[in-house]
């Protein structure tokens, strides 16, 4: 039995997407199972919330591994309480969704979230998988609104580097590591095969959609004033500003042939993500 956290999200739901596909018993853990119907009936929903430990006992009961992940800013705390959880009911292998910002230099506050999850994992005496992915490829959709309304992407990466990575191939990674042996005290680092600035995707975007886009530079300031006008809380709009200005600088130029690697096959290009997904900025 495999427990995927997230199971509703990109990441997650695609994880149990391929784990299904591949014959394996998955158990999904649902803030809304509900929600959570859309994974079919292949498998099984259990309520709870990882920042409510009380809520976890009934979903890692027969667990023997398990697929972590949790927004940025509440991983510490996830992984603090989590882990031993898993570790008391049996679990043997954790694979969890970490971060490419851990390498950033110097290290940006989401980096050092993920970094504590890791630390907490690699202290637990559990076997463990790190997927360290870095620009997510459906990190774009951010755009659709205004794509959609003015031809308009705004942003503040300015020439800054990434090798966004489609959702998918890191599923990919997880699913291996999760099925497969010899991934067990691995550190993945997990990027596209291409570097690509702000400018580029959207170009790519554009072609795909068969129009120009316009790319128009927003000061940190004022990106910063725009997420808390939409009722991002303040520490998190604090780190996002400084991830935002590692990039600009260089911090996002990096690419590995990790995926390629592991699953023996390419990942996917960023204008092959925009194909899949151009009804969203239609």
């Amino acid at each position: 039995m495999i427990l995927v956290t997230g199971a509703t999200g990109d990441v997650g739901g695609e994880v149990v997407r391929q784990l299904v596909a591949s014959g394996e018993t998955v158990r999904a853990l649902a803030r809304d199972p509900v929600k959570a119907a859309k994974l079919g009936p292949a498998v099984e929903v259990v309520r709870g919330d990882l920042l409510q430990p009380e809520t976890l006992t009934a979903a890692l009961v027969g667990a023997e591994k398990l697929f972590l992940m949790a927004a940025a800013e509440d991983l510490p705390a996830v992984a603090q309480h989590a882990i031993p959880a898993a570790k008391h009911a049996g679990v043997r292998h954790v694979v969890l969704l970490s971060s490419s910002t851990i390498l950033t230099e110097p290290m940006v506050t989401i980096g050092k979230w993920h970094l504590a999850a890791e630390q907490h994992l690699e202290a637990s005496g559990l076997a463990w998988t790190m997927l360290r992915p870095g620009n997510f490829a459906s990190n774009a959709l951010r755009w659709a609104p205004t794509i959609k309304a003015q031809g308009a992407v705004y942003g503040t990466a300015g020439d800054g580097k990434s090798a966004p990575i489609d959702p998918y191939d890191i599923a990919s990674v997880a699913a291996k590591a999760l099925t497969t042996p010899g991934h067990e005290g691995k550190r993945y680092v997990l990027t596209s095969e291409e570097l690509l600035t702000m400018a580029e995707q959207v170009d790519v975007i554009g072609a795909a959609l068969g129009k120009p886009l316009r790319l128009i530079d927003v000061p940190e300031a004022g990106a910063r004033a725009g997420m808390l006008k939409s009722g991002m809380n303040e520490v998190l709009v604090d780190a996002l500003v400084e991830l935002m200005t590692s990039v600009r600088g260089g911090g996002g130029a990096l690419h590995t042939t990790t995926v390629r690697e592991v699953t023996g096959v390419a990942p996917r290009t960023f204008a092959t993500w925009v194909r899949a997904h151009l009804s969203a900025f239609a």
